[in-house]
């Protein structure tokens, strides 16, 4: 016989339990003020009748007043939680595209906050009290830095290729070697972007050589352009060739047509001087083409944008394209743009102030040290989920930089606990990472074989980081909810 402390409620003990439901006017009268205060009435009381809603759906014991109130506020916390949060990027990949590539520095952050809030001179020429150019802001310091005669911003790399190809050469030739013919992340492709941009490809070369001669041969009176676009996200070795990049800009010239170099990541200091791997200047990229587009939140550092820099006429040509207007970006990145270019104007003090360089040149001994001096914490703080461990790892720069290049690095390694062996290890790594990422500050790190590895590179905030990771439950336990009621 079954006892009746573990009997099924029949259907009338559920219709008993239904006339015990608080009403929707007493849950919401015996709220507190915090919570009223915190998310209005109207809200609270439409979630309380949801929460109800549910109780009558589910049927049996009904949940006192309070579970109720709580259960209410913790729906509308999780509601108000932004879908952008920050997170811990313990990838090893620094300009990582999924996770919003550069950080900004300090100061860009608070040239945004400045005008985020009240009116600025976006489009005003306070000397002359006239309407100004949005690009006035930022297009000196790129000349200054690249040695550019003019330069313009649009919202990403691969709208400033688009405007470039508009602008130039609609409804005309476009001669690029096949071997530069690339994608990128989010399936855009050169070819797609040239034909959205009403130009005709023409393809010289071979995937892996081309001469001058084969641009040489290419050129004519249908020639509207000659586009070189730098492997940044790929790498062919072996037999192959290129031609010389001076010599072939000569012959553009001699032809009268326009060079344009889509460098992807371009960077504006030569990155060997900081025992970096080389990667190709927009200073020295101009000293070969006559236009150079290159992005603003991946080597440079700043926010994400799209330039072009260049000859003078032709970016009066470009700036003067309708879909410049289309393209253009807003206050908020005119401001970050600025303040981190100012930064180059100091290179002494690039890596102090830059998070992107300064997290690229960490030196690996540092990281090491960081990762065993803080071990034994995070150990306790995954206790019951992973023994960790201090291991070597690489890192490398991402957002298509350098791609064959890596960096020397260090990490905590969760190997996850449990019976199973290693035929239960993948199961338990998943399980570990889906927890860690719904830290209150997610933490992203990858699973190489049986377990997590966090690549400490990246993490400069190490309280915050603990802090975050103290919100991890033993397994089997419900991880509480530290949002407030």
């Amino acid at each position: 016989m079954t006892s009746s402390a573990t009997a099924r409620p029949t259907p009338d003990d559920a219709a008993q339990g239904q006339r015990r439901i608080p009403s929707v006017e007493r849950l919401v009268g015996g709220a507190s003020e915090e919570v009223l205060a915190a998310y209005g009435r109207t809200a609270f009381t439409a979630a309380v009748r949801a929460v109800l809603a549910e109780i009558r759906a589910e049927g049996g014991t009904v949940p006192d007043a309070a579970a109720i109130r709580e259960a209410a506020a913790r729906s509308l916390a999780s509601e108000r939680r932004p879908s952008l949060r920050p997170v811990f990027n313990l990838t090893g990949t620094v300009l990582h595209t999924n996770l919003g590539r550069a950080l900004l520095p300090r100061s860009a952050a608070e040239a945004v906050a400045a005008v985020m809030v009240q009116a600025s001179n976006l489009e005003f020429d306070l000397a002359t009290g006239a309407r100004g150019e949005r690009d006035d802001h930022v297009e000196g310091l790129i000349c200054r830095l690249t040695g550019a005669e003019a330069a313009v911003v649009v919202n990403n790399n691969a709208a400033a290729v688009l405007l470039v190809l508009n602008a130039l050469a609609m409804r005309r030739e476009v001669v690029v070697s096949r071997g530069e013919l690339v994608e990128i992340g989010g399936s855009f492709r050169v070819p797609d972007v040239m034909a959205r941009a009403g130009c005709r490809l023409r393809e010289v070369g071979t995937t892996n050589r081309t001469h001058l001669r084969d641009f040489a041969e290419a050129l004519g009176p249908r020639t509207g352009l000659v586009m070189k676009v730098h492997p940044s996200n790929y790498a062919i070795t072996g037999f192959t060739a290129e031609a010389d990049p001076i010599a072939l800009h000569a012959l553009c010239r001699e032809h009268g047509v326009p060079l344009a170099e889509d460098l992807g990541s371009g960077s504006l200091v030569d990155l060997s001087a900081y025992g970096l791997p080389p990667e190709p200047t927009v200073r020295a990229a101009l000293a070969r083409a006559d236009v150079v587009t290159f992005s603003g939140d991946k080597l440079l550092g700043a926010v994400q944008c799209g330039i072009v820099a260049g000859r003078r006429d032709l970016i009066a040509r470009v700036r003067k394209n309708p879909l410049k207007r289309a393209l253009r970006v807003d206050k908020m990145t005119y401001a970050a743009l600025e303040a981190v270019l100012r930064l180059y104007l100091h290179p002494e003090r690039l890596t102090e102030e830059l998070p992107t360089l300064r997290l690229l040149t960490r030196p690996r001994a540092a990281i090491d040290a960081q990762a065993r001096a803080i071990a034994p914490a995070v150990a306790d703080l995954v206790s019951g989920w992973a023994t960790v461990s201090v291991g070597d790892c690489i890192s490398q720069i991402g957002s298509g930089a350098l791609p064959v290049e890596t960096l020397p690095s260090a990490a905590l390694v969760l190997a996850p606990e449990g019976e199973g062996g290693r035929r239960g290890a993948g199961g338990r790594c998943k399980r570990l990472a889906e927890r860690l990422r719904g830290l209150p500050v997610p933490v992203i790190g990858r699973i190489s074989g049986d377990a997590i590895v966090l690549d400490l590179r990246t993490l400069e905030d190490e309280a915050g980081f603990l802090d975050s990771l103290s919100n991890l439950s033993s397994p089997g336990v419900a991880t509480p909810d530290r949002r407030g009621c």
